[in-house]
Protein backbone atom coordinates (compact mmCIF):
# COMPACT_ATOMS: atom_id res chain seq x y z
CA UNK A 1 0.00 0.00 0.00
CA UNK A 2 3.17 2.40 0.69
CA UNK A 3 4.16 1.79 -2.60
CA UNK A 4 1.15 2.98 -4.29
CA UNK A 5 0.56 6.10 -2.09
CA UNK A 6 4.07 7.03 -2.98
CA UNK A 7 3.53 6.53 -6.51
CA UNK A 8 0.71 8.62 -6.44
CA UNK A 9 2.34 11.04 -4.71
CA UNK A 10 5.32 11.89 -6.59
CA UNK A 11 2.99 11.59 -9.64
CA UNK A 12 0.74 14.41 -7.98
CA UNK A 13 4.14 16.28 -7.25
CA UNK A 14 5.49 16.04 -10.80
CA UNK A 15 2.03 17.24 -12.38
CA UNK A 16 1.22 20.43 -9.88
CA UNK A 17 5.02 21.61 -9.61
CA UNK A 18 6.61 23.31 -12.69
CA UNK A 19 10.57 22.16 -11.32
CA UNK A 20 11.46 19.98 -8.90
CA UNK A 21 14.99 19.23 -7.52
CA UNK A 22 16.34 16.26 -5.97
CA UNK A 23 19.78 15.80 -4.19
CA UNK A 24 21.87 12.68 -4.07
CA UNK A 25 25.03 11.76 -2.64
CA UNK A 26 28.28 9.95 -3.86
CA UNK A 27 29.35 8.71 -0.11
CA UNK A 28 33.35 7.46 -0.52
CA UNK A 29 34.60 5.52 2.05
CA UNK A 30 37.99 5.63 2.96
CA UNK A 31 38.61 2.76 0.68
CA UNK A 32 37.41 4.69 -1.98
CA UNK A 33 34.45 2.66 -2.12
CA UNK A 34 30.86 4.14 -2.94
CA UNK A 35 27.36 3.27 -0.74
CA UNK A 36 24.78 2.53 -3.29
CA UNK A 37 21.38 1.62 -1.74
CA UNK A 38 18.71 -0.47 -3.19
CA UNK A 39 15.34 0.59 -3.10
CA UNK A 40 12.08 -1.69 -2.13
CA UNK A 41 9.90 0.05 -4.71
CA UNK A 42 12.29 -0.18 -7.94
CA UNK A 43 15.22 -2.23 -9.23
CA UNK A 44 19.03 -1.46 -9.41
CA UNK A 45 21.40 0.38 -7.29
CA UNK A 46 21.73 4.14 -6.53
CA UNK A 47 23.10 6.65 -4.75
CA UNK A 48 21.11 7.26 -1.76
CA UNK A 49 19.23 10.44 -2.35
CA UNK A 50 15.79 12.09 -2.55
CA UNK A 51 13.05 15.52 -3.30
CA UNK A 52 14.16 18.40 -1.85
CA UNK A 53 11.14 19.49 0.42
CA UNK A 54 9.28 23.23 0.33
CA UNK A 55 11.60 25.12 2.92
CA UNK A 56 14.36 22.63 2.81
CA UNK A 57 17.93 24.01 1.13
CA UNK A 58 19.26 21.50 -0.67
CA UNK A 59 22.35 20.31 1.02
CA UNK A 60 19.43 20.38 4.11
CA UNK A 61 17.72 17.62 1.94
CA UNK A 62 20.93 15.72 1.15
CA UNK A 63 21.41 15.54 4.95
CA UNK A 64 18.07 14.21 5.53
CA UNK A 65 18.30 11.97 3.04
CA UNK A 66 21.78 10.63 3.66
CA UNK A 67 20.67 9.81 7.54
CA UNK A 68 16.89 8.26 6.51
CA UNK A 69 17.91 6.17 3.79
CA UNK A 70 21.72 5.10 5.10
CA UNK A 71 22.34 6.39 8.54
CA UNK A 72 24.88 8.76 7.34
CA UNK A 73 25.88 12.02 8.98
CA UNK A 74 27.39 14.48 7.31
CA UNK A 75 30.78 15.30 9.14
CA UNK A 76 32.14 18.93 9.48
CA UNK A 77 33.81 19.22 5.88
CA UNK A 78 30.61 20.62 3.69
CA UNK A 79 29.55 17.89 0.77
CA UNK A 80 31.25 18.97 -2.35
CA UNK A 81 28.32 20.01 -5.21
CA UNK A 82 29.59 17.75 -8.53
CA UNK A 83 26.87 19.02 -10.64
CA UNK A 84 23.40 19.65 -11.32
CA UNK A 85 21.78 17.48 -14.11
CA UNK A 86 18.64 17.71 -15.63
CA UNK A 87 15.93 14.49 -15.21
CA UNK A 88 13.56 15.66 -18.11
CA UNK A 89 13.40 11.97 -19.84
CA UNK A 90 11.37 10.66 -16.88
CA UNK A 91 10.04 13.57 -15.21
CA UNK A 92 9.65 16.73 -17.00
CA UNK A 93 11.33 19.70 -15.09
CA UNK A 94 13.39 17.81 -12.55
CA UNK A 95 16.72 18.31 -11.83
CA UNK A 96 19.55 15.96 -9.60
CA UNK A 97 22.32 17.80 -7.61
CA UNK A 98 24.50 15.14 -7.25
CA UNK A 99 27.35 15.87 -3.91
CA UNK A 100 30.63 14.08 -3.34
CA UNK A 101 30.68 13.17 0.34
CA UNK A 102 34.21 12.24 1.64
CA UNK A 103 33.51 13.38 5.53
CA UNK A 104 30.83 11.30 7.00
CA UNK A 105 30.04 8.97 9.80
CA UNK A 106 27.80 6.03 10.25
CA UNK A 107 26.86 5.15 13.32
CA UNK A 108 24.43 2.14 13.26
CA UNK A 109 24.31 0.65 9.55
CA UNK A 110 20.31 1.15 9.23
CA UNK A 111 18.45 -2.47 8.86
CA UNK A 112 16.23 -2.75 5.70
CA UNK A 113 13.47 -1.19 6.17
CA UNK A 114 10.04 -0.68 4.07
CA UNK A 115 11.76 1.93 1.59
CA UNK A 116 15.61 0.74 1.44
CA UNK A 117 15.48 -3.27 0.64
CA UNK A 118 19.84 -2.81 1.24
CA UNK A 119 22.86 -0.52 1.23
CA UNK A 120 26.03 -1.45 0.34
CA UNK A 121 29.89 0.09 -0.30
CA UNK A 122 31.21 -1.05 -3.66
CA UNK A 123 34.61 -0.53 -5.65
CA UNK A 124 34.08 2.09 -8.65
CA UNK A 125 35.54 -0.85 -10.79
CA UNK A 126 33.90 -3.46 -9.83
CA UNK A 127 29.86 -1.77 -9.75
CA UNK A 128 26.79 -4.36 -9.36
CA UNK A 129 25.18 -6.22 -13.26
CA UNK A 130 22.16 -3.77 -11.74
CA UNK A 131 23.23 -0.78 -11.00
CA UNK A 132 21.33 2.31 -12.29
CA UNK A 133 22.61 3.26 -15.32
CA UNK A 134 22.81 7.22 -14.75
CA UNK A 135 24.47 6.22 -11.44
CA UNK A 136 27.19 4.14 -12.98
CA UNK A 137 27.61 7.24 -15.20
CA UNK A 138 28.13 9.20 -12.36
CA UNK A 139 30.76 6.99 -10.80
CA UNK A 140 32.65 7.35 -14.01
CA UNK A 141 32.24 11.06 -14.07
CA UNK A 142 33.57 11.37 -10.73
CA UNK A 143 36.25 8.64 -10.69
CA UNK A 144 37.20 7.75 -14.18
CA UNK A 145 37.17 11.47 -15.32
CA UNK A 146 34.72 10.65 -18.07
CA UNK A 147 33.01 14.10 -19.82
CA UNK A 148 30.13 15.37 -17.30
CA UNK A 149 26.84 15.45 -18.79
CA UNK A 150 24.32 17.97 -18.32
CA UNK A 151 21.40 15.21 -18.25
CA UNK A 152 20.85 12.27 -15.72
Amino acid sequence: MQRVITKALQRYWRLSRGLTLGAQGCVIDSHNRVLLIRHTYRPGWFFPGGGVEKAETVEESLARELWEEAGVRIGRAAPQLFGLYANHKRYPGDHIALFVVRDWEQPVPPRPNREIAAHQFVDPADLPADIHPPTAARIAEIFAGTPRSQVW
